[in-house]
């Protein structure tokens, strides 16, 4: 533990290899499986903690991706870390689109449609309904559309008069 420690600690937030570096740290924490029961779920906070302190949102794991992690973890085990440390950085950005860009850009403030993804809508349902100008989004430069939360309840409540219509 004590030599982990030390990793975890040399951790450079900014640098370019943090994804891998954060995931072998990680891996190097499964893989010492200090107690007798809960080692993948304290693992995952562990990790979020470093996270955190770092600067980083934590990432999420969701049961649905269960596959691909332990993929990924098991890739690390044999020294490969790019795909757990591509795979973090990904829940990374899904927690950051999903709660903290929305929480802070207010309902008028564009930003990816990745942010606005609601139990109703997906981010590739809202692409489409963008794409065919039922949803008000514009497409930057990066080729990425952004709308808006509150664009997003006026399409919803569209949608719903439009479907009410067909009964």
């Amino acid at each position: 533990m004590d030599v982990w420690l030390e990793e975890a600690n040399a951790l450079k937030p900014r640098s370019l290899q943090f994804p891998e570096e954060v995931a072998k740290v990680h891996r190097d924490f499964e893989a010492i499986h200090p107690f007798l029961d809960g080692n993948g779920r304290t693992g995952r906070l562990v990790l979020n903690l470093i996270l955190v302190r770092h600067g980083y949102p934590p990432a999420i794991i969701y049961k649905g991706d269960r596959t691909k992690y332990l993929r990924a973890l098991q890739r690390a085990d044999s020294g490969e870390y790019g795909a757990l440390g591509e795979f973090i950085a990904r829940a990374i950005l899904d927690n950051l689109y999903k709660f903290i860009v929305p929480a802070i850009a207010g309902p008028a403030r564009l930003v990816p449609l990745a942010a606005l993804t609601t139990d109703e809508f997906s981010a590739t349902t809202l692409r489409a309904a963008a794409n065919r100008g039922a949803l008000q989004a514009t497409k930057g430069p990066d080729g990425q559309w952004r709308s808006s939360r509150k664009w997003v309840e006026e399409y919803a409540g569209q949608r719903y008069k439009r479907n009410r219509g067909n009964e």
